[in-house]
């Protein structure tokens, strides 16, 4: 009986079940191998309902929403260019600061193409960058935001991590810690990424445009409203005065009131739309996030952390090799699954074995979403490249070129993430 039910699930799977449905049916298979009544499956969903920061997940999604309806692109696109278009490869880097601090404040790297792609495309190429290398840092700066508050990404790690915590023998990992742990690896990137422009274009000198403090200062007050949101949810984060969840319903709070109200971008009729739309995408996630959590409390119960460290250790002694093990599973995972999936099937197998090799769980979090931010881009699969191709009209395998020396340098990055644990933990440890 169990086999017939293994291979249904297999055939399900094959024909495109949904992934919620698969990983509960694998757990309900592994529970009945151990002879444990299903009703613990009920049990192990409710846990959910304990974590205190869980109502941050809707409050910042739907925030993120709005600001991806509004206008909020094209006024991020003026002020960094103003802040930044008169630097040595000013627009690449107005490129880069955009799309970052859009995919931060957003949640998502595909809106971030489709939404800045139009502006910032005809203004690289005005600005006398080749077609090449305009595809390709768009195309990889789309997903650069994802290690910064509030990060969705982080924010589940931090759920399921949390979850896991109870019942292996690890401290809490705090949300506030992963959101500190990835401001500096974010910012490597971004800098990265820039050096390379340089270099790229040394023999191309791009003429530069004048600094205008007029100019910044009007793109200052058009983003007036918007300006103050990051230091809003950081200040309120890291100073203490407000926990995740008061802080996701300031900053949805707030981002209504200035989309709506202020800036009346979004009229009150597109609400109930917005609302029900990025409910849909919490209602997904937080489903996947349950029953995840269930097929993780199988797997500790029946000891296959414990199995696959002692299996990994047989043939991975080192630490450092077990992190390189790591990034190559994690970048093949990250072109091939959404980011969530990614996160709800493979952190409560990594998260143990990990432990086992003294990895810091804070650490293993920035590690995993740099690994995911990468994968967006890695051929053949990495889901930005086929938005971009969609966005740019642009074939596939354009891209494909045009990404890679983007997606090299990142690479360096993430060995140093990887490899110098210190750059993500000296503000938390």
């Amino acid at each position: 009986m169990i086999w017939a039910a293994i291979v249904l699930l297999l055939v399900l799977a094959l024909f495109g079940a949904p992934l919620f449905a698969i990983i509960l049916g694998a757990a309900a298979i592994g529970f009945l191998t151990m002879e444990t009544p299903l009703a613990v499956l009920h049990i192990t969903i409710y846990q959910l309902t304990d974590s205190v920061v869980l109502m941050a997940l809707p409050l910042f999604t739907f925030a993120g929403f709005l600001l991806s309806e509004a206008k909020t692109a094209d006024r991020m696109m003026r002020l960094s260019q103003a802040a930044f278009g008169w630097l040595p490869g000013g627009m690449a880097l107005v490129a880069l600061v955009a799309c970052a601090f859009f995919t931060a404040l957003t949640g998502g790297s595909g809106v971030t193409i489709v939404a800045l792609g139009a502006l910032l495309l005809p203004a690289l190429a005005k600005a006398g960058y080749q077609e090449k290398f305009n595809l390709g840092l768009m195309t990889s700066s789309g997903s650069l935001g994802l290690l910064l508050v509030p990060s969705v990404p982080l924010l589940v790690y931090g759920i399921i991590a949390q979850q896991m915590s109870q019942q292996l023998d690890m401290p809490s990992v705090e949300i506030t810690d992963l959101y500190l742990a990835g401001l500096l690896p974010a910012l490597l990137m971004v800098v990265a990424l820039y050096l390379y422009c340089l270099w790229a274009m040394r023999k191309q000198p791009v003429p530069k445009q004048a600094f205008s403090f007029a100019e910044l200062r009007a793109a200052l007050w058009q983003a007036r409203w918007e300006m103050p949101l990051p230091f809003v949810v950081l200040g309120g984060i890291f100073s203490g005065v407000l926990v995740i969840s008061e802080a996701a319903a300031v900053t949805a709070l707030y981002v209504l009131i200035a989309e709506v109200f202020l800036y009346r971008d979004i009229p009150l009729r597109k609400l109930p739309k917005i609302m029900r739309e990025s409910m849909v995408m919490v209602g997904g996630i937080l489903l996947i996030l349950a029953v995840a959590l269930a097929f993780s409390d199988y797997l500790v119960f029946a000891g296959v952390p414990e199995t696959l460290f002692a299996f990994i250790q047989q043939h991975v002694e080192s630490k450092l090799a077990f992190l390189l093990l790591l990034n190559l599973v994690l970048l093949a995972l990250g072109a091939l699954l959404d980011i969530f999936a990614a996160l709800v099937i493979m952190v409560p197998l990594i998260l143990p074995v990990a432990l086992g090799y003294g990895i810091d769980p804070v650490h293993l979090g920035i590690i995993f979403v740099a690994n995911m931010q990468i994968g967006y881009i890695t051929p053949p699969v990495g889901m930005n490249l086929f938005i971009a191709s969609y966005r740019f009209h642009k074939p596939i395998t354009e891209l494909f070129r045009a990404t890679i020396p983007f997606m090299l340098v990142l690479l360096v990055v993430l060995l140093l993430i990887t490899y110098v644990p210190s750059l993500s933990l000296f503000m938390i440890r």
